[in-house]
């Protein structure tokens, strides 16, 4: 017996084969092409686009068999206009949130399918990044999703992981302790350790996916109690637990001078079955299960293999993936057999 399966048969552990998913459809490319970064894209039941384009600092709406896409949300200052945005977020009936900076301080709007504005409220103070991917910001109103009522943000600074807040700006509640790091000591990277992505789950109540230092997750309830903590492992993270870094070079901003924390998740999501999908910084997908089982790897290939910096599912639940726009057929083999 090869050593590997026998180390799998004495630990019991059955190891996961990666499996490689192929787009089966998406954006057009000679739409996709005309965007200058195509950060997010999602896709409504009537087959229509909504594009977020943070470089250009614009929302556009492609209609289905639409030959150009057409700008919702323009480049500006002003309410109802952009400037700096990082953050972008969806509903089922189409109303979007986009958080931007402005004059560097942390603003987010709701706006209408149309892209009316609906709501909008400043941040007091100055967003300071503390953890970035390519120049993208991923931590604080970076992490913000938006379920319709309420929005909720990675705000570990306050003392709590999840922040929740109306439209209005104003706080509901928070909830999740900050994890050990180690650190305590060096506050902006205790902080920046305890950063992480709220993720919606459709069956209810949050996940929370830490995105640097020790890979892991959370599973929380509607009410904010925690149901279990996972760690993420796999072959795939080998490489990057040996090296592992316990010193963070610093850069100087604004605000004085903040640790350079990398992630290693890139992006993660729910689908309607209440499983966890992370993508990570290597070019592979973890799904897991309700229960916190890892249950698949993927690798998702459309002109090659892309690795997701943004994820969502279809109304006919399908997955959708940036760069590109592309939709992935996401059923395992025996849910494609199930008649």
């Amino acid at each position: 017996m090869h050593w590997i399966a026998a180390l799998a048969v004495v630990t019991g552990v059955a190891a996961i084969q990666p499996e490689t998913l192929r787009s089966v459809g998406g954006l057009p490319a000679h739409i996709a092409g005309r965007f200058t970064e195509l950060t997010v894209c999602r896709q409504s039941a009537n087959g229509s686009f909504l594009v977020f384009d943070r470089r250009s600092h614009t929302v556009f709406s492609v209609d289905a068999g639409a030959e150009a896409p057409r700008e919702i949300v323009q480049i500006g200052a002003e309410p109802g206009r952009i400037l700096r945005p990082y953050a972008f977020d969806v509903t089922a009936d189409g109303k979007f949130i986009v958080a931007d900076a402005p004059q560097g301080r942390g603003r987010v709007q709701v706006f209408m399918a149309s892209g009316s504005r609906l709501a909008g409220f400043s941040l007091p103070g100055r967003e300071v990044p503390r953890v970035t991917f390519d120049g993208v910001v991923i931590s604080g109103l970076g992490s913000l999703v938006y379920n319709g009522r309420s929005i909720f943000v990675s705000r570990p600074e306050s003392g709590s992981l999840i922040t929740e807040l109306g439209i209005d700006g104003i706080s509901a509640r928070a909830f999740g302790e900050l994890r050990a790091t180690g650190y305590e000591t060096d506050r902006d990277l205790h902080i920046a350790l305890n950063s992480g992505l709220v993720v919606l789950n459709p069956e209810g109540g949050f996940y929370y996916v830490f995105v640097a230092g020790v890979p892991a997750f959370r599973k929380y309830d509607a009410a904010g109690v925690m149901i279990f903590e996972r760690h993420i492992e796999g072959a795939e993270l080998d490489d990057y637990m040996r090296t592992r870094p316990t010193i963070w070079p610093k850069r100087v901003t604004a605000d004085g001078e903040t640790p350079m924390v990398r992630p290693i998740v890139r992006t993660a999501a729910a689908d309607a079955g209440g499983r966890l999908w992370l993508s990570l910084d290597v070019p592979y997908t973890y799904v897991y299960d309700r229960r916190g089982d890892k249950t698949r790897v993927l690798q998702l290939r459309a002109a090659g293999v892309i690795s997701p910096t943004n994820l969502s599912f279809t109304s006919d639940g399908r997955l959708l993936a940036t760069p590109g726009c592309f939709i992935f057929d996401g059923r395992s083999a025996a849910e494609r057999k199930v008649p």
